[in-house]
């Protein structure tokens, strides 16, 4: 880590993770190859060489102690602020650590690759002196087309963008899912979207339940529980088992604009 560009702008990945998730409660710490799953996607974050500092942004419901817990043993810089106002949640963090970068993943992305995250970083910063982009992403969620598989997703936007967002956004999926104030309106932000040569958008390689857990299981033991392995060679073992493709393949997949029933009411 610890690169530094022409500007010198710090680059922090903020890992949002929460314990109360709905179709998979406490998935963020489940076992996943002797290491809880949040675990190994701080260690594949922290490989990507475009990184100066990778941080845990969880909530202050009681329910989430459990991860400021685990990051206290750990080491992790962590933080912690609105449970469903999650877009606040990145702009404090973002402040607290003082990111002009800002890079979004999240804790339920154990196969999240670091040379992707270069490469999303590094089509944001690039070598010129002034930033071409405010937001720069290699998917987009549905409706939206996507090339990559649902697990490798990051999203990367300059500070600037994101207190703007902050500032502005007022719908509920806006405050939730962070981002789509950025994208979702032609025309607001700067915004490039980073497709891959061939189409491997129906490959689900996020846990949100228990058949996406037993998929990520499977993958980690063929890579004897190691955290340094592509997202070609997981490409690779599924040609040699296209079985998994279709373990999870009927789990559905939520839209940007889908809001936590419990968010519902809440104040912004």
């Amino acid at each position: 880590m610890n690169f530094r560009n022409l500007n010198n702008e710090k680059v922090v990945v903020i890992i949002q993770a929460r314990m109360g998730s709905t179709r998979l409660p406490g998935k963020v710490l489940l076992d996943l190859g002797g290491k809880p799953m949040l675990a190994r996607v701080v260690s594949r974050c922290r490989q990507a060489t475009m990184v100066d500092q990778v941080v845990i942004a969880t909530s202050d419901d009681p329910s989430d102690d459990a991860i400021e817990n685990y990051c206290l043993a750990q080491g992790y810089p962590c933080f912690r602020g609105s449970l469903h106002d999650v877009l606040d949640r990145y702009y404090q963090a973002a402040r607290q650590f003082e990111a002009s970068i800002i890079v979004r993943i999240t804790a339920d992305c154990p196969l999240i690759d670091p040379a992707v995250i270069d490469q999303v970083v590094s089509a944001l910063i690039g070598r010129e002196q002034e930033l071409k982009w405010d937001f720069v992403a290699n998917r987009l969620p549905p409706p939206w087309k996507r090339s990559y598989p649902i697990g490798l997703d990051v999203e990367v936007c300059t500070f600037s963008a994101l207190e703007r967002a902050w500032k502005e956004a007022k719908e509920a999926h806006q405050r939730e899912h962070v981002m789509p104030y950025l994208y979702e309106l032609p025309g607001r932000f700067k915004v490039l979207v980073l497709d891959h040569p061939v189409d491997y958008g129906n490959l689900r390689w996020t846990v949100d339940t228990p058949e996406d857990l037993d998929v990520v299981r499977i993958i980690f033991k063929h890579f004897q529980n190691r955290d340094d392995f592509s997202w070609l060679e997981v490409l690779d073992l599924y040609a040699k088992q296209p079985e998994l493709a279709h373990m999870n393949d009927h789990v559905s997949h939520n839209p940007f604009n889908a809001v936590d029933d419990r968010a519902r009411g809440k104040k912004k």
